[in-house]
């Protein structure tokens, strides 16, 4: 098994971690998961997170990529796009491009590179059918460009796990610790990690809803995060968000 000294992640929100607490009033993510398991098989791991919320592809590529490729990881995690499908204008193709020079920037200085398909969680948010056709064509241009790039790709979308509403936050924007336990777990098993082969493994069914109470979630969710969250998407220049919250490398200490 590959031993990694570097590991290095780049991205928005989701990278960052937001909707999984670590207790002392930050956030834990599936990063910081994923280099958990990796510094079990690789002690004294390094790890840096320089992940920003709210970014999308291009701001990722712009401001992330080659402070990631300075810090000369052997291995990377890169995962953007989600805040591009909540565009007014979305093109896939130039999302898919962004993604792509960054896996070929990284894995051309010898990184191993890991990313992962977006879930298709309309059976969670039922507006998210608004936009799932933009999702379908990102993810599989993800799969072309990681197949191309030699990345390794953890293919969330492909299993029914990712649409059960207990993996996501009330927001349903973001994966809840659960969620990023599963994709800090899958993320180990792509990278050859022993004991994380059944990562995908679904839950125990859920009773069916009533579309009366569906209805009224629906309302509820809307009133109390969609529409803050547009407003402030809208209202946040990229200079006003949080700075990464770890943007050196130091080792990791479970």
């Amino acid at each position: 098994m590959k031993r990694f000294e570097r590991y290095v992640a780049i991205g928005d929100s989701t990278t960052e971690g937001l909707k999984d607490p670590d207790g002392a009033g930050g956030y834990r993510g599936w990063a910081n998961r994923f280099a958990e398991h990796l510094a079990q098989a690789s002690p004294g791991l390094q790890y840096a997170n320089l992940a920003i919320r709210g970014s999308v592809a291009r701001e990722v590529h712009a401001g992330q990529l080659e402070a990631a490729v300075a810090l000369k990881p052997d291995i990377a995690t890169v995962v953007a796009g989600v805040n591009d499908l909540l565009r007014r204008r979305f093109d896939v193709d130039e999302v898919a491009g962004h993604l792509g020079t960054m896996f070929q920037r990284l894995t051309g200085i010898g990184t191993t590179v890991l990313t992962f398909t977006m879930p298709d969680i309309s059976s969670v948010m039922p507006m998210a059918r608004i936009v799932r056709h933009r999702l379908l064509a990102l993810n599989a241009r993800l799969r072309k460009r990681a197949a191309v790039n030699g990345v390794l790709l953890v293919d969330i979308a492909a299993h029914a796990l990712g649409g059960d509403r207990r993996l996501w936050d009330e927001d349903r924007l973001h994966a809840n610790s659960l969620g990023h336990e599963r994709i800090g777990m899958g993320l180990a098993h792509v990278a050859g990690l022993p004991g994380f082969d059944r990562w995908s493994e679904p839950l125990e069914p859920l009773p069916p809803s009533s579309l009366r109470d569906a209805a009224r979630a629906e309302l509820f969710w809307s009133r109390t995060y969609l529409v803050p969250w547009l407003k402030e998407r809208a209202n946040t220049p990229a200079q006003n968000r949080p700075a990464a919250k770890r943007p050196k490398l130091t080792r990791v200490i479970r």
